[in-house]
């Protein structure tokens, strides 16, 4: 393991200089500012890093990720990434990005007892709650744990919807656009569930 942490930092060092050898000022543009295209809220999970998926450059992306993707209510931490987002950096593309074969939807739906992150993870129940019969009705455990995992993004975006940030922003004017989007380990691809034909909470 030290020796991958070791890695790490060596290819830092060689993708800087390989930045800084193609595109002199690149580092500069970067310690000018940011303008971010879009607002991500991801998962934590590690085989789902949303630059690497997407292809987003330094400054393309203002990325938050949770276990899960959530929008809490209660989070601050969330909300103020938010808030700077939307009000600072005007940001107005929002993706709420899950992924299938979560491992924070598995364990909401399993009702595992695991500790801290139980409290967390009930926003997921409620989600559960809201759609028993719907999941109830596919046989197919992992169908079922796919279904979860687009309500729960879809519930997210809800959330999104209810939050005094994006209120106010849509009171004064913003067209605020929310994107509910979903990775495939399976294929590597992003599903915009919006487009897919499942779209409804």
């Amino acid at each position: 393991m030290e020796k991958v942490i070791a890695q790490f930092l060596q290819h830092n060092r060689e993708w800087a200089a390989e930045k800084q050898h193609k595109h002199p000022r690149y580092f500069d543009k970067l310690t000018a500012g940011q303008k971010p295209a879009a607002l991500l809220l991801g998962c934590s999970d590690s085989r789902v890093s949303p630059a690497v998926v997407l292809g987003g450059d330094l400054g393309e992306i203002f990325v938050h990720r949770n276990i899960a993707n959530l929008v809490a209510h209660s989070d601050l931490n969330f909300l103020s990434v938010l808030q700077y987002a939307v009000e600072v950096l005007k940001v107005d593309d929002i993706i709420v990005y899950g992924h299938y074969g979560c491992g924070g939807i598995q364990a909401a739906l399993e009702d595992q007892a695991i500790g801290l992150i139980d409290n967390w993870l009930a926003n997921i129940k409620d989600v559960i709650h809201r759609h028993r019969a719907e999941l109830d009705a596919i046989t197919d455990e992992h169908d079922r744990l796919n279904r979860l995992v687009e309500l729960n993004v879809l519930a997210q975006v809800e959330n999104l919807k209810l939050s005094s940030v994006y209120r106010k922003a849509v009171k004064a004017g913003r067209k605020i656009r929310l994107h509910p989007w979903v990775y495939d380990f399976s294929t590597g691809l992003v599903t915009d569930l919006s487009e897919a034909g499942v779209a409804h909470v």
